[in-house]
């Protein structure tokens, strides 16, 4: 996959706007950001390039903590923000992305 710029204010604000409607689809309980938890959000980004993550009060790692890991470990994923326990991650379609960022 190709690399991919880092978002900019403007495209962070946009991103954030867009997810406010959004509900967490991935949990992230006490197992922590684990290979299972990985693998959900990938296939959650399979169908969708804006996903809300949900940090439960039982995870053993910090909210900030799992977003790092989470967008670290998902190639091309990016940390949109994190709001109290719930993380927001963009990654675009490489093919076809449905989400037109601003300039």
């Amino acid at each position: 996959m190709a690399r991919i710029d880092p978002l900019t204010s403007k495209q962070r604000a946009f991103l954030r706007t867009s997810a406010h409607g959004l509900k967490p689809i991935v949990q992230i309980g006490k197992g922590g950001v684990s290979a299972a938890a990985i693998a959900a959000v990938s296939e959650a980004f399979s169908t969708r390039e804006l996903i809300k993550v949900k940090v439960l009060d039982i995870a053993p790692i910090s909210t900030a903590d799992a977003a790092l890991a989470l967008s670290d470990a998902l190639s091309g994923a990016q940390l949109v923000q994190t709001i109290g326990r719930t993380i927001v991650l963009y990654r675009p379609d490489p093919e076809d992305p449905a989400i037109d960022l601003p300039a």
